[in-house]
């Protein structure tokens, strides 16, 4: 009788073991394959925590050059208040010269400020106050539905058609956000990206560039 259980126990642990797998094509998250800018980063099953600095922070994949293409990755952040930046950065030149699509996981669920959930920038010269200011509520938007803002990885899918960008969450099938990128440049690094102050989780790197 207790035989009959083992088959049911090894089914169980095995399909346990193939659920925690990386899908095929994720990118290995560790010290050999990125290189941090402004952060401490430490590794660990396959995730990286970013710590809080002040000023932005990187994370560069090593010898990356995207284009056009899909950026699939799972990041989280936390529910503090302006201490809670996390999100990708793409078409890099250097430290300084990128585009980026980032999320405030703050805002999420905050009634006032939930148009302020997730962002696209440009640096140098347009980051969101100057994108704010010029332009209020195009280069950010709500999140519908709500990742958990507390404790919750999220998955993020950012298409990448130049000038267009589509920012895609938790595999919702419109877009939660739709701009145009204000770079000239087409090509460039790809790099997790955290803002001041903040610190961010990331795993499940995948990069699909376009036929």
């Amino acid at each position: 009788m207790r035989n009959s259980f083992l088959p049911l126990l090894i089914l169980v642990w095995t399909t346990g073991r193939l659920l925690a797998q990386p899908e095929a094509g994720t990118i290995p998250v560790n010290g050999k394959n990125f290189t941090e800018f402004n952060r401490r980063v430490s590794y660990e099953k396959g995730e990286a925590h970013l710590n809080a600095n002040t000023d932005y922070g990187l994370l560069w994949l090593n010898s990356s050059s995207f284009g056009n293409g899909t950026i699939e990755f799972e990041l989280k952040g936390t529910a503090i208040p302006g201490q809670s930046f996390v999100g990708v950065a793409f078409h890099g030149r250097d430290d300084n010269t990128f585009d980026a699509v980032y999320f405030r996981p703050f805002n999420f669920l905050h009634p006032e400020r939930k148009g302020h959930s997730v962002q696209y920038i440009c640096l140098p010269g347009n980051d969101w106050a100057e994108l704010r200011g010029k332009f209020p509520g195009r280069y950010e938007n709500p999140i519908d539905p709500v990742p958990d803002p507390v404790d919750g990885w999220f998955h993020a899918k950012i298409v990448v058609n130049y000038p267009e960008v589509k920012v895609y969450i938790n595999h919702i099938s419109r877009p939660t956000l739709e701009v145009r990128q204000l770079s000239s440049h087409k090509q460039g690094r790809v790099g997790f990206w955290v803002g001041s102050g903040s610190e961010g989780w990331f795993r499940n790197l995948k990069i699909i560039p376009a036929d």
